[in-house]
This record gives structure tokens, C-alpha cells and sequence, in this order.
């Protein structure tokens, strides 16, 4: 008989012998939920509370205005004057009016500044100011228009009209006077009047009725139909009263 194959070599592993008994481990450290989350809330809190202090010593809310009639003052500081001034002789007013040489005839006279457009569809804008004797601005206009334009007729009223950045009453108005023809052309009048101080400040404007669409040219068109009445929005809003602070 063959001997016996030889069993195969174990595969030894080093460690260490220790005595047959009970162990025992410690127990590794953690943080609980409710710590954890009690430390993060308080870092949040602390950083929220110094942001919040920061910004109150030294950043300065935004002025909030209700517009209109409190609707604050320029965010840049007084703008630069490109356009003449004119001023009352009592000081009452003032009021910006274009410049001689750009379309304009200009007229001066103690109640305001009467400008002819000399340009495009023509027209008539006047700037003024009368005493309102204690009438409401509303009633201001339906004077001014009784007495200068008595067969006009109101197409509507502007909503929040503002004059010198004071909130008045405004409205766009149609007449048809008689051409030498015999003919009868539509005329369209914008008039807004704001009172201060027992003062009525007037901007008004009168010229040809346009029907204003896509092929009238580049720029805005006017929603009153009326040329000159893009003008007009650049120099309502530049009177001033006695004591006003300069815009």
C-alpha cells in the first residue's frame, strides 16, 4: 500500500491569545438629534441677528411713497435744466417752455408762456397759471374752457392728472371749428390743472386731431391723438410753486 497523501499546510494568521472571558467595549461618543439641531439653530439665529444689526446701522431702508400725491423725490439728485424758465413777476411760479429755435414761437406774457409749434402737425401749447379763488381744479378747467372753447366737448378724463408733480384733474376734449372751405376739422385740446396756495397752475395743449397707428413714424405715439401733446409731457410736470424745492 501507498502511504497516506500529507494534509495540506493551514494558512496561519497572526494575533494574539488572549484568556477565555467576558469584554466589554466603551461605547463610541455621538451627538444626539435634538443637540445637533439645538446647535444649528442657534448659529442661524446668531448669524440672522448679525446681519440684521448690520443692515440697521448701516444701510438706509428705501423711502417708500404712495404716488400719487406723495411721489417723493428724483433717486439721482436735482436733474441739470436744458430748458429755458420762466418766472412769475410776484414769483408765484415757475415753469420750463422750449427752447427759441426748436419749432417754436414763443410768447411771453404775466400769467405764463404761450408756445406756437411751428413743426409737424402744428398746435398751440400754453403754460400758465391763474388764481383760483377757492375753485377745485376741476372747476378751474371748466371755466378756462367755457370761456376759451365753448363748444368743446369732452372725449374723456385723465386719470391721475398731475401738474408740477401735484395731483389735479385733466381732460381730453374735441371741437370742430369752421375751415375757410366751409369745412369742419376735428381739433383735439389737452388741459391739466392742479391747485396749491389758492394757485392754479395750467398746461394745455391744442392742435389737429391725428389718428396715431404703426406707420406714424419712430418714437411713442400720443394717446391723446394729438402731436403736440408729446411735448406737453415734458414740461407739465416742471412747474414749480413759491417754495417748492428744486426738481
Amino acid at each position: 500500500m501507498s502511504a497516506p497523501a500529507a494534509a495540506p499546510p493551514r494558512e496561519l494568521f497572526p494575533g494574539y491569545s488572549v484568556p477565555s472571558a467576558a469584554y466589554s467595549a466603551v461605547p463610541l461618543r455621538h451627538t444626539s438629534l435634538y443637540r445637533l439641531l439645538l446647535t444649528v439653530g442657534a448659529s442661524l439665529t446668531a448669524i440672522v441677528v448679525t446681519i440684521a444689526t448690520i443692515s440697521t446701522l448701516f444701510i438706509k431702508p428705501a423711502a417708500l411713497y404712495s404716488c400719487p400725491p406723495e411721489c417723493g423725490r428724483p433717486p439721482t439728485g436735482v436733474p441739470v435744466q436744458e430748458s429755458p424758465r420762466f418766472t412769475a413777476a410776484d414769483g408765484s411760479f415757475s415753469v420750463s417752455y422750449p427752447s427759441p429755435g426748436t419749432n417754436y414761437t414763443i410768447t411771453k406774457e404775466d400769467s405764463g408762456v404761450s408756445a406756437v409749434y411751428t413743426g409737424g402737425d402744428g398746435g398751440t401749447m400754453e403754460l400758465f397759471g391763474v388764481a383760483a379763488a377757492g375753485r377745485t381744479p376741476e372747476q378751474v378747467l371748466d371755466d378756462l374752457i367755457r370761456q376759451a372753447q365753448p363748444d368743446a366737448t369732452v372725449a374723456y378724463q385723465l386719470p391721475n392728472a398731475m401738474v408740477g408733480f401735484q395731483l389735479g384733474h385733466g381732460e381730453v376734449l374735441d371741437v370742430y371749428p369752421q375751415t375757410s372751405s366751409g369745412d369742419r376739422k376735428r381739433t383735439r385740446i389737452v388741459v391739466l390743472v392742479a391747485v396749491k396756495n389758492d394757485l392754479a397752475l395750467v398746461a394745455a395743449a391744442i392742435g389737429p386731431f391725428r389718428e396715431f397707428g404703426p406707420d406714424s413714424g419712430p418714437g411713442l405715439p400720443s394717446g391723446a391723438n394729438l402731436e403736440l401733446a408729446e411735448d406737453l409731457g415734458k414740461y407739465v410736470n416742471s412747474f414749480l410753486w413759491r417754495g417748492d424745492p428744486p426738481r
